[in-house]
């Protein structure tokens, strides 16, 4: 190689200096999380041009709480593995004793949501689904699925085993896309088939992937009941906030206006169209945890703060690129794609998309707190977002208006609060002289 070569040989493109500011092993789950939230869309979709208005109105409100108390039950189950995991990774310990404990811990949170279910099977039913149990049956069986899904996936995360992780979200995805299209076609009108999808597809997704989890674990500790408690008890309560904030509109919406099922399907849409970023960053938040776990346990200090940094800047960006275009074409696009009835305007757009960008700041900054063990910090931040959130829909006024700007509002207030949280918190760790580590960030008592 001559001098004149030197130059193009160390040249790199912008989409290798792109990857280089994202979490390590990102690369390797975007894939799939795209193809899983492509298969969201489409979906919705599918069941958009199938379903009557009061059919998809049920499936709506399905898949909102579903994505909501779902969600806040159990990735923080996925998120507080990923921790211990990683942790336990940099120590040279095992997992199995972990995942054992675990998998007993999140079982009998699902047997307890499915009886609490069974016992309320009728008001839930009449209240939301249209008087049909056997849609509450089928939200039962998807809190199962996704359970088993998220503590797979921490397992995976933690190891860092980016490659599976990827494939179960992609299998997921595929799957998703195949059988709603399949019901579509088939002229199915049924929400119950629809809804089934939600189980079917992550539960094979699940199988598919379980023997890399397995191969990984090797023999090791389980933490303490206490340890263990101690931390996941205040995460799922704040994660359970965070979700009351991103997908309460729907649900707000079907309690405040009942009759209204196609303001109530139209918003469901507009909420998924909106937070195309958030599917996106799906794919930033097991490698983000993974790596600011590792760092913390490490007591890298200057690397924990550069991920966090470049991490917010990166959903930064993916707020500003997907909220324009929905909030410019996002009335038109829901017509199109889901089937809508005309009536939501862009103003309601431009305050989920605004809200989105906040919430994904906030979750960055969320779980660099649970990485430094402010579990109840986060959980007051986010405690605070919810009273926001409650108030703003009270007030009066259009009913689609209320509920976004609540959104909004809601999720720079969690924003605002772990951003002051973080700072009156972080550990400021002079560097140990010599050019010695610096001690761990992580709270060790």
């Amino acid at each position: 190689m001559n001098a004149s070569d030197a130059p193009a040989a160390v040249k790199r493109s912008p989409l290798a200096k792109l990857a280089d500011t994202l979490p390590p092993g990102t690369l390797l789950v975007i894939g799939g999380t795209v193809v899983l939230g492509a298969a969201s869309y489409v979906h919705l979709m599918a069941a958009g041009h199938s379903l009557d208005t009061d059919a998809m109105a049920s499936l709506s409100v399905l898949w909102t709480v579903l994505m909501s108390v779902g969600i806040g039950l159990f990735f923080p189950v996925e998120q507080e593995l990923t921790r211990i995991v990683a942790a336990h990774r940099v120590g040279g310990r095992g997992v199995a004793g972990v995942l054992r404990r675990v998998t007993v811990l999140t079982a009998a949170m699902s047997g307890l949501l499915m009886a609490a279910m069974a016992a309320a099977a009728r008001p839930l039913a009449d209240t939301f689904f249209d008087g049909r149990t056997d849609m509450v049956l089928a939200l039962g069986l998807a809190f199962v699925a996704m359970a088993a899904g998220n503590v797979t996936r921490g397992v995976l995360a933690g190891l860092g085993r980016f490659g599976p992780y990827g494939w179960q979200l992609g299998i997921d995805g595929v799957l998703r896309i195949a059988l709603a299209v399949a019901f579509a076609l088939a002229g199915v009108r049924s929400p119950l088939a629809f809804a089934l999808i939600l189980t079917a597809a992550p539960l094979v997704a699940l199988l598919a992937t379980v023997r890399p989890v397995r191969q990984g674990l090797g023999p090791g500790p389980a933490d303490s009941w206490k340890g263990l408690l101690g931390g996941l008890g205040p995460l799922i309560a704040s994660t359970l906030l965070s979700q009351v904030v991103v997908n309460a509109a729907v649900v707000s919406t079907k309690l405040i206006a009942p009759a209204e099922d196609a303001l109530v399907a139209g918003l469901l849409n507009a909420i998924v169209l909106a937070r195309v970023p958030l599917f996106v960053f799906g794919s930033l938040q097991a490698s983000l945890l993974s790596g600011l776990s590792a760092a913390a346990a490490a007591g890298d200090r200057a690397g924990f703060t550069r991920l966090l940094g470049r991490t917010s800047l990166v959903v930064t960006a993916l707020g500003v690129a997907g909220g324009v275009p929905a909030t410019l074409l996002g009335p038109w696009l829901i017509q199109v794609l889901f089937k809508a009835e005309d009536g939501l305007g862009q103003a309601v757009f431009f305050w989920i998309s605004a809200g989105t960008l906040c919430y994904m700041l906030a979750m960055v900054l969320g779980q660099a707190l649970m990485v430094l063990h402010r579990h109840r910090l986060q959980l007051l931040c986010w405690a605070a977002a919810t009273v926001v959130l409650i108030g703003v829909t009270l007030l009066p006024g259009a009913v689609a208006t209320r509920v976004s700007l609540a959104y909004t509002v809601a999720a720079l207030v969690a924003v605002l609060a772990m951003a002051t949280a973080l700072w009156l918190t972080f550990p400021r760790v002079p560097a140990a002289a010599g050019g010695a580590p610096e001690p761990t960030l992580v709270d060790t008592a």
